[in-house]
């Protein structure tokens, strides 16, 4: 009685799932990561508080499969630490975006260097596709 009690105990873990998250590998990481920018970049452009200053911000899209993406985030980058004289700069929807560019791109270019396998660069596609 009391060994299958044990047994049942063991196995739940192992029914139900992993008993601790799986972390995500670089590649799923950066991929979140270009998909949740592209969006919050979208948002700030249509959001009262900064449309504004925003507005001649081209539409960024993150294609982390494009060589292209590293350059892309570094004008996008450069755009946003341009802000700092304006208002706009300062309100948390863009300091959040420009710490999560900052972030993909440091994460790109040195966390996963290995990891990650550029299939094409074109950088008009970027630009095509945003929007």
């Amino acid at each position: 009685m009391f060994g299958s009690a044990l047994l049942g105990l063991i196995m739940m873990p192992l029914v139900w799932g992993q008993p601790y998250p799986i972390p995500p590998t670089c590649y799923s990481k950066v991929l979140a990561m270009g998909r949740e920018i592209t969006q919050r970049a979208a948002e700030i452009k249509r959001d009262y508080d900064t449309r504004r200053c925003t507005a001649h911000f081209p539409d960024l899209y993150i294609d982390m499969h494009n060589a292209c993406v590293m350059s892309t985030m570094g004008s996008y980058l450069s755009m946003l630490s341009g802000l700092r004289e304006r208002r706009c700069g300062y309100t948390r929807k863009v300091q959040s975006l420009r710490a999560m560019v900052s972030q993909l791109y440091i994460i790109t270019g040195q966390k996963c260097h290995g990891e990650l396998v550029f299939t094409y660069d074109d950088c008009a596609v970027l630009a095509s596709r945003s929007g």
